[in-house]
Protein backbone atom coordinates (compact mmCIF):
# COMPACT_ATOMS: atom_id res chain seq x y z
CA UNK A 1 0.00 0.00 0.00
CA UNK A 2 1.37 3.42 -1.01
CA UNK A 3 1.22 5.81 1.92
CA UNK A 4 1.69 9.56 1.43
CA UNK A 5 1.89 11.66 4.60
CA UNK A 6 -0.89 14.16 5.23
CA UNK A 7 1.37 16.84 6.73
CA UNK A 8 4.93 17.48 7.89
CA UNK A 9 4.42 16.11 11.39
CA UNK A 10 3.04 12.76 10.22
CA UNK A 11 5.79 12.57 7.57
CA UNK A 12 8.46 13.03 10.22
CA UNK A 13 6.93 10.52 12.61
CA UNK A 14 6.56 7.88 9.89
CA UNK A 15 10.09 8.41 8.62
CA UNK A 16 11.66 8.20 12.08
CA UNK A 17 9.65 5.09 12.96
CA UNK A 18 10.63 3.34 9.72
CA UNK A 19 14.28 4.37 10.11
CA UNK A 20 14.40 3.09 13.68
CA UNK A 21 12.82 -0.23 12.66
CA UNK A 22 15.35 -0.57 9.83
CA UNK A 23 18.26 -0.16 12.26
CA UNK A 24 19.41 3.22 10.95
CA UNK A 25 21.64 5.62 12.81
CA UNK A 26 19.67 8.85 13.19
CA UNK A 27 20.53 12.54 13.40
CA UNK A 28 18.12 15.46 13.79
CA UNK A 29 19.12 19.02 12.94
CA UNK A 30 16.67 21.29 14.76
CA UNK A 31 15.41 24.61 13.38
CA UNK A 32 14.27 27.57 15.43
CA UNK A 33 11.15 28.02 13.31
CA UNK A 34 8.02 26.03 14.19
CA UNK A 35 5.09 24.60 12.27
CA UNK A 36 1.42 25.71 12.19
CA UNK A 37 0.69 23.84 15.44
CA UNK A 38 3.92 25.01 17.06
CA UNK A 39 5.43 21.62 16.25
CA UNK A 40 9.18 21.09 16.22
CA UNK A 41 10.85 21.29 12.82
CA UNK A 42 14.06 19.46 11.96
CA UNK A 43 16.08 17.99 9.13
CA UNK A 44 16.19 14.28 9.96
CA UNK A 45 18.94 12.05 8.58
CA UNK A 46 19.04 8.25 8.56
CA UNK A 47 22.19 6.23 7.79
CA UNK A 48 22.62 2.59 6.79
CA UNK A 49 25.95 0.82 6.29
CA UNK A 50 29.27 0.98 8.09
CA UNK A 51 30.51 4.39 9.26
CA UNK A 52 33.66 4.33 7.16
CA UNK A 53 32.04 3.34 3.86
CA UNK A 54 34.05 4.71 0.94
CA UNK A 55 31.08 4.84 -1.44
CA UNK A 56 27.96 6.71 -0.42
CA UNK A 57 24.54 7.28 -1.91
CA UNK A 58 22.85 10.37 -0.50
CA UNK A 59 19.13 10.67 -1.19
CA UNK A 60 17.53 13.99 -0.24
CA UNK A 61 14.07 15.48 -0.53
CA UNK A 62 12.03 18.49 0.52
CA UNK A 63 14.57 21.15 -0.45
CA UNK A 64 11.53 22.92 -1.86
CA UNK A 65 9.31 22.35 1.17
CA UNK A 66 5.93 21.42 -0.29
CA UNK A 67 7.65 19.07 -2.78
CA UNK A 68 8.75 16.95 0.16
CA UNK A 69 5.58 14.85 0.41
CA UNK A 70 6.67 12.68 -2.51
CA UNK A 71 10.25 12.27 -1.29
CA UNK A 72 9.09 11.41 2.21
CA UNK A 73 6.82 8.68 0.83
CA UNK A 74 9.69 7.27 -1.25
CA UNK A 75 12.12 7.17 1.67
CA UNK A 76 9.62 5.57 4.03
CA UNK A 77 8.72 2.90 1.47
CA UNK A 78 12.39 2.09 0.95
CA UNK A 79 12.93 1.71 4.69
CA UNK A 80 10.08 -0.79 5.01
CA UNK A 81 12.32 -3.23 3.10
CA UNK A 82 15.80 -1.77 3.63
CA UNK A 83 18.55 -2.68 1.16
CA UNK A 84 21.47 -4.83 2.18
CA UNK A 85 24.75 -3.03 1.62
CA UNK A 86 28.29 -4.26 1.01
CA UNK A 87 30.92 -3.07 3.49
CA UNK A 88 32.26 -0.35 1.22
CA UNK A 89 28.83 1.23 0.50
CA UNK A 90 26.58 3.39 2.66
CA UNK A 91 23.17 5.00 2.29
CA UNK A 92 22.17 8.38 3.72
CA UNK A 93 18.53 9.49 3.59
CA UNK A 94 18.06 13.21 4.19
CA UNK A 95 14.42 13.77 5.10
CA UNK A 96 13.05 17.25 4.29
CA UNK A 97 15.82 19.81 3.87
CA UNK A 98 13.24 22.60 4.17
CA UNK A 99 10.92 21.55 7.03
CA UNK A 100 9.34 25.00 7.34
CA UNK A 101 8.28 24.94 3.69
CA UNK A 102 6.69 21.52 4.00
CA UNK A 103 4.94 22.31 7.29
CA UNK A 104 3.50 25.58 5.99
CA UNK A 105 2.87 24.37 2.42
CA UNK A 106 5.44 26.74 0.96
CA UNK A 107 8.21 26.15 -1.54
CA UNK A 108 10.53 28.51 0.37
CA UNK A 109 11.74 28.79 3.95
CA UNK A 110 10.63 31.27 6.62
CA UNK A 111 12.73 34.03 4.99
CA UNK A 112 11.08 33.42 1.60
CA UNK A 113 14.34 31.96 0.30
CA UNK A 114 14.36 29.30 -2.37
CA UNK A 115 17.06 27.09 -0.86
CA UNK A 116 18.04 25.65 -4.24
CA UNK A 117 19.26 29.14 -5.18
CA UNK A 118 21.15 29.70 -1.89
CA UNK A 119 24.22 27.42 -2.03
CA UNK A 120 26.97 30.03 -2.37
CA UNK A 121 30.28 29.33 -0.62
CA UNK A 122 33.76 30.80 -0.40
CA UNK A 123 34.36 33.49 -3.00
CA UNK A 124 31.22 32.72 -5.03
CA UNK A 125 29.29 35.93 -5.64
CA UNK A 126 25.53 36.33 -5.84
CA UNK A 127 24.35 38.36 -8.85
CA UNK A 128 23.68 41.93 -7.74
CA UNK A 129 21.39 42.99 -10.60
CA UNK A 130 18.12 41.62 -11.92
CA UNK A 131 17.03 43.88 -14.78
CA UNK A 132 15.29 41.08 -16.67
CA UNK A 133 13.45 39.84 -13.58
CA UNK A 134 12.46 43.42 -12.69
CA UNK A 135 10.44 43.61 -15.91
CA UNK A 136 8.36 40.68 -14.66
CA UNK A 137 8.01 41.75 -11.03
CA UNK A 138 4.52 43.25 -11.37
CA UNK A 139 3.29 40.09 -13.09
CA UNK A 140 4.90 37.65 -10.68
CA UNK A 141 4.67 39.45 -7.35
CA UNK A 142 1.64 41.76 -7.04
CA UNK A 143 1.59 43.50 -3.66
CA UNK A 144 -1.96 42.40 -2.82
CA UNK A 145 -3.69 39.43 -1.29
CA UNK A 146 -4.88 36.86 -3.87
CA UNK A 147 -7.93 37.91 -5.84
CA UNK A 148 -9.68 37.06 -9.08
CA UNK A 149 -7.70 38.33 -12.05
CA UNK A 150 -6.70 37.39 -15.58
CA UNK A 151 -3.25 36.08 -14.74
CA UNK A 152 -3.17 33.38 -17.43
CA UNK A 153 -3.98 35.89 -20.17
CA UNK A 154 -1.37 38.33 -18.88
CA UNK A 155 1.20 35.56 -18.70
CA UNK A 156 0.44 34.50 -22.26
CA UNK A 157 1.07 38.08 -23.35
CA UNK A 158 4.52 37.98 -21.73
CA UNK A 159 5.18 34.63 -23.41
CA UNK A 160 4.46 36.13 -26.80
CA UNK A 161 6.64 39.13 -26.04
CA UNK A 162 9.71 37.41 -24.57
CA UNK A 163 9.47 33.79 -25.75
CA UNK A 164 8.96 30.71 -23.59
CA UNK A 165 12.61 29.77 -23.05
CA UNK A 166 13.78 33.30 -22.18
CA UNK A 167 10.83 33.87 -19.89
CA UNK A 168 11.24 30.56 -18.05
CA UNK A 169 14.98 31.07 -17.58
CA UNK A 170 14.55 34.63 -16.30
CA UNK A 171 11.90 33.60 -13.79
CA UNK A 172 13.34 30.34 -12.49
CA UNK A 173 17.14 30.62 -12.49
CA UNK A 174 17.14 32.63 -9.25
CA UNK A 175 17.09 36.31 -8.28
CA UNK A 176 18.64 38.23 -5.37
CA UNK A 177 17.03 41.67 -5.52
CA UNK A 178 13.35 41.10 -4.64
CA UNK A 179 13.06 39.56 -1.13
CA UNK A 180 9.30 39.03 -1.40
CA UNK A 181 9.49 37.72 -4.95
CA UNK A 182 9.37 34.23 -6.37
CA UNK A 183 12.68 32.33 -6.74
CA UNK A 184 14.48 34.62 -4.29
CA UNK A 185 17.87 33.14 -3.43
CA UNK A 186 18.63 35.20 -0.32
CA UNK A 187 21.49 37.56 0.47
CA UNK A 188 23.13 35.28 3.01
CA UNK A 189 23.52 31.57 3.61
CA UNK A 190 20.36 30.20 5.18
CA UNK A 191 20.22 28.31 8.47
CA UNK A 192 19.04 25.06 6.87
CA UNK A 193 21.97 25.12 4.46
CA UNK A 194 24.43 25.85 7.26
CA UNK A 195 23.07 23.05 9.46
CA UNK A 196 23.26 20.47 6.70
CA UNK A 197 26.70 21.66 5.54
CA UNK A 198 28.08 21.39 9.06
CA UNK A 199 26.61 17.89 9.48
CA UNK A 200 28.20 16.68 6.24
CA UNK A 201 31.51 18.22 7.22
CA UNK A 202 31.51 16.51 10.61
CA UNK A 203 30.18 13.11 9.53
CA UNK A 204 31.75 12.34 6.16
CA UNK A 205 35.49 11.89 6.07
CA UNK A 206 36.85 12.23 2.56
CA UNK A 207 34.46 9.85 0.80
CA UNK A 208 35.95 8.35 -2.31
CA UNK A 209 32.67 8.21 -4.21
CA UNK A 210 29.37 10.10 -3.87
CA UNK A 211 26.14 9.57 -5.77
CA UNK A 212 23.61 12.23 -4.75
CA UNK A 213 19.96 11.94 -5.81
CA UNK A 214 17.82 14.97 -4.95
CA UNK A 215 14.09 14.36 -5.51
CA UNK A 216 11.80 17.13 -6.80
CA UNK A 217 8.31 17.44 -8.27
CA UNK A 218 6.60 19.99 -10.51
CA UNK A 219 8.50 20.00 -13.82
CA UNK A 220 7.19 18.06 -16.79
CA UNK A 221 4.01 16.27 -17.75
CA UNK A 222 2.01 14.39 -15.13
CA UNK A 223 4.06 11.41 -13.97
CA UNK A 224 6.93 12.13 -16.37
CA UNK A 225 10.30 11.14 -14.88
CA UNK A 226 13.50 13.09 -15.60
CA UNK A 227 17.09 12.84 -14.38
CA UNK A 228 19.38 15.86 -14.67
CA UNK A 229 23.11 15.56 -14.00
CA UNK A 230 24.66 18.64 -12.38
CA UNK A 231 27.99 17.10 -11.31
CA UNK A 232 29.38 14.39 -13.52
CA UNK A 233 32.03 11.90 -12.51
CA UNK A 234 30.36 9.41 -14.84
CA UNK A 235 29.39 9.84 -18.50
CA UNK A 236 25.60 10.27 -18.78
CA UNK A 237 25.25 7.29 -21.10
CA UNK A 238 26.88 5.03 -18.49
CA UNK A 239 24.59 6.32 -15.75
CA UNK A 240 21.56 5.99 -18.03
CA UNK A 241 22.32 2.32 -18.56
CA UNK A 242 23.00 1.65 -14.89
CA UNK A 243 19.90 3.46 -13.65
CA UNK A 244 17.73 2.37 -16.60
CA UNK A 245 16.52 5.95 -16.97
CA UNK A 246 17.85 8.52 -19.41
CA UNK A 247 20.23 10.96 -17.74
CA UNK A 248 20.38 14.47 -19.22
CA UNK A 249 23.65 16.31 -18.70
CA UNK A 250 22.50 19.53 -20.40
CA UNK A 251 19.37 20.58 -18.55
CA UNK A 252 19.46 24.07 -20.05
CA UNK A 253 18.60 22.73 -23.48
CA UNK A 254 16.06 20.16 -22.30
CA UNK A 255 12.33 20.69 -22.81
CA UNK A 256 11.60 19.87 -19.18
CA UNK A 257 14.16 22.04 -17.34
CA UNK A 258 15.30 24.71 -19.78
CA UNK A 259 17.30 26.91 -17.38
CA UNK A 260 20.48 26.94 -15.31
CA UNK A 261 20.06 27.37 -11.58
CA UNK A 262 22.21 29.87 -9.69
CA UNK A 263 23.48 28.70 -6.29
CA UNK A 264 22.19 25.15 -6.75
CA UNK A 265 22.33 22.30 -4.22
CA UNK A 266 25.18 20.55 -6.06
CA UNK A 267 27.57 23.37 -5.08
CA UNK A 268 27.53 22.09 -1.50
CA UNK A 269 29.16 18.78 -2.44
CA UNK A 270 31.51 20.34 -4.95
CA UNK A 271 32.83 22.68 -2.25
CA UNK A 272 33.02 20.20 0.64
CA UNK A 273 34.52 17.22 -1.17
CA UNK A 274 36.77 18.47 -3.99
CA UNK A 275 38.78 15.24 -4.07
CA UNK A 276 35.74 12.95 -4.30
CA UNK A 277 34.22 11.56 -7.48
CA UNK A 278 30.68 12.97 -7.44
CA UNK A 279 27.59 12.45 -9.53
CA UNK A 280 24.76 14.78 -8.54
CA UNK A 281 21.36 13.99 -10.02
CA UNK A 282 18.09 15.87 -9.76
CA UNK A 283 15.28 13.31 -9.91
CA UNK A 284 12.24 15.20 -11.18
CA UNK A 285 8.62 14.08 -11.51
CA UNK A 286 6.14 16.08 -13.57
CA UNK A 287 2.78 17.27 -12.25
CA UNK A 288 0.90 20.18 -13.86
CA UNK A 289 1.64 22.62 -16.67
CA UNK A 290 4.25 25.33 -16.16
CA UNK A 291 1.59 28.06 -16.11
CA UNK A 292 -0.49 26.18 -13.52
CA UNK A 293 2.56 25.74 -11.30
CA UNK A 294 3.56 29.40 -11.68
CA UNK A 295 0.03 30.61 -10.92
CA UNK A 296 -0.13 28.48 -7.77
CA UNK A 297 3.29 29.71 -6.61
CA UNK A 298 2.26 33.31 -7.25
CA UNK A 299 -1.04 33.10 -5.34
CA UNK A 300 0.49 31.32 -2.34
CA UNK A 301 3.25 33.93 -2.23
CA UNK A 302 0.65 36.71 -2.26
CA UNK A 303 -1.21 35.03 0.59
CA UNK A 304 1.98 34.63 2.61
CA UNK A 305 3.03 38.28 2.29
CA UNK A 306 -0.27 40.15 1.93
CA UNK A 307 -2.88 37.84 3.45
CA UNK A 308 -2.62 36.47 6.95
CA UNK A 309 -0.44 33.55 5.87
CA UNK A 310 -2.50 30.90 7.68
CA UNK A 311 -2.33 27.40 6.29
CA UNK A 312 -6.09 26.97 5.84
CA UNK A 313 -6.48 28.85 2.56
CA UNK A 314 -7.27 27.81 -1.04
CA UNK A 315 -3.86 29.05 -2.23
CA UNK A 316 -2.14 26.55 0.08
CA UNK A 317 -4.28 23.67 -1.13
CA UNK A 318 -3.68 24.67 -4.75
CA UNK A 319 0.08 24.74 -4.21
CA UNK A 320 -0.02 21.28 -2.64
CA UNK A 321 -2.00 20.00 -5.64
CA UNK A 322 0.51 21.23 -8.24
CA UNK A 323 3.46 19.66 -6.42
CA UNK A 324 1.77 16.59 -4.93
CA UNK A 325 -1.35 15.61 -6.90
CA UNK A 326 -3.81 13.32 -5.11
CA UNK A 327 -4.07 11.07 -8.18
CA UNK A 328 -3.33 7.54 -6.83
CA UNK A 329 -1.69 6.46 -10.10
CA UNK A 330 0.73 9.41 -9.92
CA UNK A 331 1.55 8.66 -6.30
CA UNK A 332 2.12 4.98 -6.93
CA UNK A 333 4.40 5.70 -9.87
CA UNK A 334 6.51 8.24 -7.96
CA UNK A 335 7.04 5.88 -5.02
CA UNK A 336 7.80 2.88 -7.22
CA UNK A 337 10.19 4.82 -9.45
CA UNK A 338 11.76 6.69 -6.54
CA UNK A 339 12.52 3.50 -4.60
CA UNK A 340 13.75 1.78 -7.74
CA UNK A 341 16.13 4.67 -8.46
CA UNK A 342 17.74 4.38 -5.02
CA UNK A 343 18.17 0.63 -5.36
CA UNK A 344 19.64 0.96 -8.86
CA UNK A 345 21.98 3.67 -7.58
CA UNK A 346 23.22 1.37 -4.80
CA UNK A 347 23.76 -1.46 -7.30
CA UNK A 348 25.77 0.92 -9.46
CA UNK A 349 27.96 2.02 -6.54
CA UNK A 350 28.56 -1.57 -5.49
CA UNK A 351 29.56 -2.58 -9.01
CA UNK A 352 33.10 -2.24 -10.29
CA UNK A 353 32.06 0.41 -12.83
CA UNK A 354 31.05 3.21 -10.44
Amino acid sequence: MINFPSDYQSAREQFLAAAHAAGCRLSSLALEAVGPQDERLSIDIARLGVSGARKLLIHSCGLHGVEGFAGSAVQRQLLLTPPSLPDDCGLILVHILNPYGMAWLRRTNQANVDLNRNFFFGDQQRPSKAESYAKLDSLLNPATAPRRELFIFRALGYLLRYGYRNLKSTIAQGQYAFPKGLFYGGRELQWEVQLYRDWLRSQLFRPERLLVIDLHTGLGKLGEESLFQALSATPPEVLSKALTTRVTSDGFNSKVLGYRTLGGHEELYRGLFPASRIDFLTHEFGTRSSLQVLQALRRENQWHHFGDGTINHPSKRALLDVFCPSDPHWRRRIVERGVRMIRKGLEFLASGTA
